[in-house]
């Protein structure tokens, strides 16, 4: 698949599962307590408990597969393993459809969890098929598809559970995954591997990522920036409804302040894949980081809702080029052989921030306040643009692929 025609094929297709494979996950998210309530029979006291224990295992778990499933991909065939985490989270979504108590629905997220490795997955496949200098737009690309169907999928789910039931709203989100097995199966050709291939990748796979310095800066990136997401979360309702004056349809503001940021994520995720390719990935990151941990220390400063939702939205238009720019890094960084390996970690690194930022995000909100909470999701990146700065390779190579990156 080394031709011009066949790696647009391979982008329009990846990004059209991307869509649905995000709309399947963030339908879900913001009905879970409700279902938790009136489907599971959850006490409300008990409600914030169950949730964040369910959260929180689905990403544990991910974060323990999500190396292996790479490693598995890379031996074996990244296509396969992609099929195989849409079929098994297929699954998991009827699953969710059809749990009768709180006990079940946690074994269902583990399941989920043990399930996951689709967008590494999706990632190495592209990473494979873009040509060198197109990873930055592919990736970007691919991005801003993740992060049109995070705008589409509360949304899709508030109006699915709406006409219907949130069980029938699983249903739905496994058909999505469905959908895009389908995809995949038919759509996207992996080239066989030559014996000689096979001995090098094998060879190769005894080498240890995490011994490559670049990859243990993008790693810890990730791991921190994910955590920056994760640490408003539970905190986000109430800080809106102290920007309000009320708790007046708050999961419905809350959900449409999630989606500013995912809009804007839309608008800016190519242009930042464009910015990498021109200028090189790493000033693109550090640009990026630096913009995020601007704009949302500022978020902490209005005390009414509309110019915090403004500032959302530009910052928004700052976080949009670090993931790409991040993934690009890493692909220019390592061996082709690596690319399911390197971005399992790179999933790996992220379920570690989901963990830990909710929890830091609830102790923080209790000791210091919320408004702390969302100046420090900005405050904490500033740290960390600054280690990335000083740590750069002495010559920005990552467009060129040479063994520079390796620094």
């Amino acid at each position: 698949m080394n031709s011009q025609q066949s790696w647009k094929a391979v982008l329009v297709i990846l990004s059209l599962s991307s869509i649905l494979m995000s709309v399947s996950y963030t339908m879900l998210i913001p009905f879970l307590p409700m279902y938790l309530m009136q489907e599971l029979g959850v006490a409300q006291a008990d409600v914030n408990i169950w949730s964040g224990v369910i959260f929180s295992a689905s990403f544990l778990i991910s974060g323990i597969m999500a190396p292996i499933w790479g490693a598995m991909a890379d031996k074996k065939s990244r296509k396969l393993m992609a099929v195989r985490a849409a079929v098994l989270l297929a699954i998991s979504y009827a699953l969710g459809g059809i749990v009768q108590d709180p006990w079940q629905l946690l074994a269902m997220r583990c399941f989920q969890g043990f399930a996951a490795g689709l967008w590494p997955a999706c990632l190495a496949i592209m990473a494979s098929n873009a040509p060198r200098d197109k990873v930055g737009i592919c990736m970007g690309t691919m991005q801003g598809a993740m992060t049109a169907g995070g705008v589409l999928g509360p949304l899709a789910g508030g109006l699915l559970a709406e006409a219907f039931d949130m069980r029938t709203t699983f249903f739905l989100g496994g058909a999505a995954l469905f959908v895009i097995t389908l995809l995949l199966i038919f759509f996207i050709k992996e080239p066989k591997r030559k014996p000689q291939e096979k001995k090098e990748t094998e060879s190769k796979e005894k080498t240890n990522l995490l011994k490559i310095p670049v990859v243990q800066r993008m790693l810890l990136c990730a791991g921190i920036v994910q955590l920056t997401i994760l640490l408003q979360q539970p905190v986000m309702p109430l800080y809106v409804g102290e920007l309000q004056g009320s708790m007046d349809r708050i999961v419905f503001v809350t959900g449409l302040l999630f989606s500013i940021v995912g809009v804007s994520g839309v608008i800016a995720s190519p242009v930042w894949g464009v910015i990498g390719q021109r200028w090189g990935f790493r000033p693109a990151l550090y640009t990026a980081l630096l913009g995020t941990a601007v704009f949302g220390m500022i978020q902490s400063i209005p005390d009414t809702l509309v110019p915090f939702g403004i500032w959302r939205f530009i910052g928004g238009l700052t976080f949009a080029g670090i993931f790409p720019a991040i993934n690009a890094v890493l692909t220019n960084s390592t061996n082709p052989e690596d690319r399911g390996r390197i971005f399992g970690l790179s999933y790996a690194a992220q379920q570690v921030g989901s963990v830990i930022g909710p929890i830091l995000g609830g102790a923080l909100a209790m000791w210091f306040g919320i408004k702390f909470v969302v100046f420090f999701s900005g405050f904490v990146l500033l740290p960390l643009v600054v280690f990335l700065y000083l740590r750069r390779p002495k010559e920005e190579t990552s467009t060129k692929g040479t063994e520079a990156n390796l620094g």
